[in-house]
């Protein structure tokens, strides 16, 4: 398969559509430089959706439909995301042949689940960060929960947290020090646990081996 787009007798692309958090696109488009997976396209939804969570199934709906009828394999790069399962009756609307990632997060699908449930049992007071949550940290937590212009809130929203855990895909030490900066501010424990792509890497080259 080659980098052009490739199009069936009835019009449709035989390319893997992923569609995908905002937040999981840079890695996306990491893995796909990494891999040469020349066969993916890519459409993200906005990663603020991320405080906005019960928003996610019908923009994921309104975007498959769109898309239907242009691509003939179809990939969402979502967990469950706090959508209470309204994903997944999301994805089963739209048949066998959409599926999205393992996992109820992008925490889970990155520590691989039986890590996460490990870390997630040993803590239950626990604040997740990746990659992408450290480096947008002051704009989706400081700002998006408006702890900048009330600082009290900072107590109601972390009251019952112990433990900050950073989950990084890359070695950079510059966002391991935003990291535990991040822990401080909130007044929480910091731990650091190097997780790499974990299980995004591993769907999306199942997804991929689908349609070579």
């Amino acid at each position: 398969m080659t980098a052009d787009r490739l199009i069936t007798d009835s019009g449709v692309a035989e390319k893997l559509l992923v569609i995908a958090c905002g937040a999981l696109a840079r890695e996306i488009v990491w893995l796909q430089k990494l891999n040469g997976w020349d066969a993916i396209e890519l459409q993200c939804l906005d990663a603020e959706l991320h405080n906005r969570p019960k928003q996610i199934p019908q923009k994921l709906r309104e975007k498959i439909a769109q898309n239907r009828g242009h691509y003939e394999h179809i990939f969402v790069a979502y967990g469950d995301c706090g959508s209470g399962g309204e994903i997944d009756r999301v994805l089963a609307e739209a048949g066998d042949s959409v599926e999205r990632l393992p996992g109820a997060h992008c925490y889970a699908f990155y520590a691989g689940e039986a890590r996460f449930t490990e870390i997630a049992e040993a803590e239950l007071g626990t604040f997740y960060l990746t990659d992408f949550l450290v480096e947008h940290f002051d704009r989706l937590v400081i700002r998006g929960l408006k702890l900048d212009s009330h600082p009290e809130l900072r107590h109601q929203f972390f009251a019952h947290y112990k433990l900050v855990v950073y989950l990084s895909q890359r070695e950079d030490p510059s966002l391991l020090v935003r990291a535990k900066a991040a822990a401080e501010f909130l007044g929480l424990d910091f731990r650091h646990e190097q997780s790499g792509y974990g299980d995004l890497e591993k769907s999306l080259q199942k997804q991929i081996l689908k349609i070579l």
